[in-house]
Formats: C-alpha cells, structure tokens, sequence
C-alpha cells in the first residue's frame, strides 16, 4: 500500500488536530515548569548576579552573601509568585488545591518526625567526609560568623519553600489528575537533575529523595512537611559542617561529638 505524500498543509492541519486533543492544564504546567527554569538559571541566578552586578556591590563586604540574597528572593520570583498567578489567574484554582495548606497534619508530623530520626545520624556520618566538608555550607564565609549564617540560612529557607512549591506543588499536584502517582516519578527527574554537580552521595540521594518528598505532598496533601524535612536536613548538613569547622574535628566518635558540644557551650 502506496504511503500519503508529505503535505506540510496536512501536516500543520494533523498537528492542529493533535494539540486540540491535549489536556490544556497539563500542557501549561510542562511549558510553564520548562520557561521558569529557563528564567532561573539565566536570569535569577548567582551566575546572573556574578556577571552582571556583582561589581557594583564589590565595597561591600558581604558581597558573596548578596549574591544568595539575589538568587533565594529572585527564584522566590520565579517559583512561587509566578506559578501561584498562573494557578489563580489561568487555572482560576485556590494554592490549598496544590499543597499550601497544613493537609493531614497528623500523619505529616509522624512522617517527617521518622525521616529526621533517620536522616540526622546519617548526616551526622557524612558530614565527616571531606567533599561535604568542604562544599557546605554553600557560602564560606558562614563558617567565620554566626550573623552570616543565619541571614544565609533565612535566605535558604525562602528558597526552599519556592523550591518546594514548584515541584511538590505546582508540578505534582498540577499533573495529578492526568498521571495520578506517575506524577510523583514525573517531577522526580528535574529535581534530581538539578542536584547534578552537588557531591554524588546527595546526587544519587535525590532520586529517593524526589520521590519520597512527591509521596509525601500526596499522602499529607500539602508541601509544609517537605519544607520541613528539606529544610531541617540542608540546615542540619550546615550546622554540623560548620560547628566540625570551628571545633576542626571530623571524628564520628562521642568524643568528637562531646568535643563539638564542648564548642557551642
């Protein structure tokens, strides 16, 4: 049987057809995911700030620390406030339907009470290696003062709930009706992709990681409980990091634990 000859007018008309069918929900989160990050990573990032203003804010000693501030409050732009328009203006749908909401709170604080329980003598343990050492926290110069630190920390915060939001919010709960849990795996891999160049452990982490967190947004039906657990592990991880800098002990013994007490006291 002879195979239609290639017509672009038929092919622009099939292609017409196609999209009409498509859920038009689904289609905006994917687009809008792909042109957020595309703005963040150009626009609202510490390469943005580092080629573009950094030299105007050179007499200030803070400076490095500034340039987090830029990146924390601009990807607060990019991945709560415009995602939260686009579900209020286009989607005409409430921020509780994708996870701002206290959910099942109950089984969020068991839930997230476990993963701690877990997750800090795990942090505990990796904090010794050097590549952790050396890499957290992200700003040096948080190790040196305790005022940098928790402006840092308070920046990070900010940037995690919008991290938390644009993937265990707007991405899962704006595909959850189409995928169902799939969806949970769907917004598993940007956020595990956006890991890469962080240690390997941490890397590979994400993946259990991402989709844990999914389950977790699904189960509870609201992000606060991820925030939590992401954050409470990131600000474990710099605690830690910097209290073994200041004690300059990276034992996993008691001793070197009593030691870094003996430090904060």
């Amino acid at each position: 049987m002879e195979k239609p000859s290639f017509k672009f007018k038929n092919e622009l008309k099939n292609l017409s057809n196609i999209v009409k069918t498509l859920d038009k929900k689904v289609v905006i989160v994917f687009i809008s995911i792909a042109v957020l990050q595309t703005i963040s990573y150009y626009y609202t990032s510490r390469r943005f700030f580092r080629l573009n203003l950094f030299q105007y804010f050179l007499k200030n000693e803070d400076v490095f620390l500034i340039e987090y501030i830029y990146w924390f409050l601009g990807d607060f732009i990019s991945y709560f406030i415009i995602p939260a328009l686009i579900i209020k203006i286009l989607f005409k749908e409430s921020l509780k339907d994708y996870g701002i909401s206290l959910g099942d709170y109950k089984t969020g604080i068991k839930i997230t009470g476990i993963f701690l329980l877990i997750m800090i003598p795990l942090i505990w343990i990796v904090s010794s290696l050097p590549e952790f050492n050396q890499t957290y926290p992200h700003l040096p110069s948080a190790k040196n003062s305790w005022r940098i630190f928790f402006l840092f920390e308070t920046g990070m915060l900010i940037y995690m709930f919008s991290w938390e939001f644009v993937w265990r919010g707007f991405m899962l709960f704006g595909l959850k009706e189409k995928f169902g849990y799939y969806a949970v795996l769907v917004q598993m891999i940007p956020f595990l992709i956006l890991h890469n160049g962080k240690p390997a452990p941490e890397t590979f982490g994400a993946i259990i990681a991402g989709i844990a967190l999914g389950i977790l947004a699904l189960r509870t039906n609201s992000i606060l409980y991820c925030l939590i657990t992401h954050m409470s592990v990131m600000f474990s991880i710099d605690l830690i990091s910097v209290l073994r800098f200041k004690a300059n002990d990276y034992g996993l013994g008691i001793n070197s634990l009593l030691n870094i007490i003996k430090g904060i006291l």
